[in-house]
């Protein structure tokens, strides 16, 4: 176990036996704290049936969370999703994170070994002249050289190396966690885009044909009133409603426009090729009640992001103990290997070996170490708040979800009849006008009532949709585990590879348990 220790006592008062007694008492300790996992306390106590959405395997529709988005059987929706995960810019980022955490990782494990393995040599050719004077002229000329090879190690007598490889481990595992959260959040972002893309087009599709009936509308009225059956009022308000009804369509284009867009722009597309979305239409999915079988704080624990957040932590805690280990001498072994000789007549060769023991220790630092220890702890505390409000929110967005594709059925089911009820409404009053039995106003309110009511359903209708996808996003679906090869594209690698000289970093297989940052130092590649 590792323990933290306190600013050694020995520290300006004692002397060195007392100093050697240490560092054979105290010799591979490893300082500061070991991480664990810290507990949610309101968690386990967290009882919710997610308004009626858990429920066991039978009554379960089969979602596989991994490609939740297929619950909707739409074979474009699926090959959009599938182009997103090849081409987007952040996902690929994110896998680039991952190589670029794997390099630190190697940069901290290479400290565990000598950390100077220096060779130098010095070649150097001189020329003297004299002239003038009492003593004749002269002139002497001579090479020398030089060669050594000097190395340094310093033992990692309290940790400080270890702690930066545990550092270094949780931030890779961390780096591959936040590319799983990239996936659920690109997953969602390409289903909603999609879906509110099709929403706008059926809204389009009911402004003009609201705006087609209300034209004939006016049409009528406008013969009527040339024709003195008709007062002006009535031309100027069946006027009024159909332009104003038109006026809506140009800014519900702007809006699918800017959709498809940010669209494009997850696929790594320039504006408007989205040749995908050519034929896109027809009414929305209608969409079974959501079940989920486990309990949602399992979910929520297994979230990408909860774990990016306790990987994080867990590289923070090991600064504390590489902070600490500033308190304490650096002990090195050192060694040097020379040999020097010139060109003078006479001169010899000489070679040198030089093997021994070193200690540097910092004995004033006026509180610079200690405040670096109060600094890596405090940021250590922000981490662990930071994975609690993690938690927090997950569990809201799972519950304001949950509620919401509840709420948002049970409203499209009053909406639908609201609707039925609307269009019947203005069957009656345009037979009533026709018949002469109710004036020209009942018409108009007829036809403003059955807009607005399918305007309401059909954005209802995709709120429902919006809201499904959020559940699926609050609990984590929507993300595998994926190799470099599919993270960084082929032309991407290569291009890195004639930069620089990767070895096996880019093909290396990566850890598949990334659950657990407890056991990081234990699993590290």
């Amino acid at each position: 176990m590792a323990r933290t220790l306190e600013r050694p006592p020995w520290r300006g008062s004692a002397g060195l036996a007392l100093l050697w007694m240490s560092l054979v008492l105290s010799a591979c300790t490893t300082l500061g704290p070991d991480y664990q996992e810290p507990g949610v306390e309101w968690l386990s106590g967290w009882q919710t049936d997610l308004y009626g959405q858990i429920g066991d395997r039978q009554h379960q529709s089969d979602v596989d969370l991994r490609f939740w988005w297929q619950l909707f059987d739409d074979p474009v929706l699926n090959g959009l999703i599938d182009t997103a995960r090849r081409q987007n810019p952040s996902l690929r980022i994110a896998g680039l994170r991952i190589l670029e955490s794997r390099a630190v990782l190697g940069i901290a494990g290479s400290n565990l070994y000598p950390q100077v393995q220096q060779v130098s040599s010095a070649v150097a050719f001189a020329n003297t002249r004299q002239r003038g004077g009492a003593l004749p002229n002269s002139q002497d000329s001579f090479t020398s050289y030089q060669a050594d090879f000097n190395v340094g190690w310093e033992l990692d007598f309290w940790g400080r190396f270890q702690r930066g490889i545990e550092s270094a481990d949780a931030a890779f595992f961390a780096s591959i966690t936040n590319q799983q959260d990239a996936q659920v959040l690109l997953s969602a972002q390409v289903t909603d885009l999609y879906f509110a893309y099709r929403t706008t087009l059926q809204r389009i599709t009911i402004a003009r044909e609201n705006a087609a009936v209300q034209k004939r509308s006016f049409e009528i009225t406008e013969r009527l009133y040339k024709s003195g059956q008709s007062s002006e009022l009535d031309l100027q308000q069946a006027k009024t409603q159909y332009l104003a009804t038109l006026s809506t369509v140009p800014a519900l284009e702007v809006t699918l426009t800017q959709i498809r867009n940010a669209l494009g722009a997850l696929l790594a597309r320039s504006p408007g090729d989205l040749p995908e979305l050519t034929g896109v239409g027809g009414p929305l999915p209608v969409i079974e009640p959501v079940v989920v079988q486990e309990v949602p704080a399992r979910l929520l624990m297994r979230r990408p992001d909860i774990r990016a957040a306790a990987w994080q932590a867990a590289a923070q805690s090991a600064q504390i103990g590489i902070a600490e280990a500033d308190f304490y001498p650096a002990i090195s072994l050192f060694g040097s290997v020379g040999w020097s000789g010139n060109t003078v007549s006479g001169s010899p060769n000489t070679g040198s070996i030089a093997v021994g023991p070193a200690v540097t220790w910092n004995v004033f630092d006026y509180g610079r170490i200690s405040n670096n220890v109060r600094v890596q702890d405090a940021r250590l505390q922000q981490s662990i708040e930071a994975f609690q409000n993690s938690v927090l929110q997950a569990a809201r967005e799972i519950d304001d979800a949950a509620i919401s594709v509840v709420k948002t059925r049970e409203q499209q089911v009053f909406l639908d009849e609201a609707l039925i009820a609307a269009q019947r409404s203005l069957e009656l009053a345009n037979t009533r006008y026709a018949e002469g039995y109710a004036d020209f106003q009942r018409v108009l309110d007829a036809q403003r009532a059955q807009f607005s009511q399918a305007e309401r359903a059909l954005v209802n209708r995709g709120n429902q949709i919006g809201a499904v996808i959020s559940f699926y996003k609050a609990i984590g679906g929507g993300w595998l585990e994926m190799p470099i090869e599919q993270m960084v594209p082929e032309t991407e690698r290569d291009t890195m590879q004639s930069r620089s000289d990767w070895g096996d970093l880019m093909t290396a297989p990566l850890p598949t348990n990334v659950d657990n940052p407890s056991s990081a130092s234990e699993s590290a590649p």
